[in-house]
């Protein structure tokens, strides 16, 4: 069972595929003292004899959607799980989580017809159950709001052969999912509307830009600081102050 330790808080990072959510996790990483627990992309890549599950999705989502959703919950909390048993900060920050799967890449495949009826059926009562029972409630949101077409741009420029079929109308209707269930909260849980949520404007690159880094390094300090007791602190490599 996945439970939430009274020393140890977790945060998620949130936003589209090509958001630039695995850089800002570095970053973060760099200057403050977090754990930073990334994606588990390279599990769903190498699944039992090499099979790459991930690449199954993109190249037949009507036929992968259901068991690629199913297998994202389950890694993401083995993965999270297993960070939080050694982990020595008192805070956990994920890249991404199983509401972004839920709110918007599973509803997203079903509204496309990818998942069928009784798939979506299927999928919301295991998930709300096992949410309900085994997830702790993370301590807030850090949103790295992106315009689609920015986010397009970047899926391009990165290149995963994965990706190759994602157009710009899929990342335009991810956006939309984002948007709804970030910002104005409608069809989440009620647990999940008191979670606060940091929105941050990530269309100018940051990757290479020291004082876009600078900026987004305060504010999501002082978030993190706000929403947990105390126990945050600057990593001494760390030249910005909060």
């Amino acid at each position: 069972m996945v439970q939430e330790s009274a020393k140890q808080r977790y945060f998620i990072i949130e936003g589209n595929i090509g958001a630039g959510k695995s850089t800002f996790l570095k970053i973060l990483k760099k200057y403050l003292n977090i754990q930073a627990v990334v994606e588990p992309h390279e599990q769903w890549q190498n699944i039992g004899d090499g099979e790459n599950l991930l690449e199954k999705f993109y190249m037949d989502p009507k036929r992968w959607a259901y068991t690629f959703q199913s297998y994202a919950f389950v890694s993401r909390v083995m993965n999270q799980q297993a960070h939080a048993r050694i982990n020595p900060y008192a805070v956990q920050v994920l890249e991404r989580s199983v509401f972004s799967d839920r709110y918007c890449f599973a509803e997203n495949a079903y509204e496309l017809g990818y998942m069928n009826a009784l798939e979506w059926k299927l999928y919301q009562e295991w998930f709300s159950w096992l949410v309900d029972t085994y997830m702790a409630q993370p301590a807030g949101f850090i949103y790295l709001k992106t315009k689609p077409e920015i986010c397009y741009e970047r899926l391009q420029k990165r290149s995963r052969h994965e990706e190759a079929t994602v157009s710009l109308d899929y990342i335009t209707k991810l956006h939309d999912k984002h948007e709804r269930w970030l910002i104005a909260k409608e069809g989440i849980s009620p647990a999940l509307k008191d979670v606060p949520v940091l929105a941050l404007d990530c269309d100018l690159e940051f990757e290479g830009d020291r004082a876009q880094q600078e900026q987004h390094v305060q504010d999501v300090g002082a978030f993190l600081m706000q929403h947990i007791p105390g126990d945050i602190h600057r990593s001494p490599i760390s030249p910005i102050s909060v």
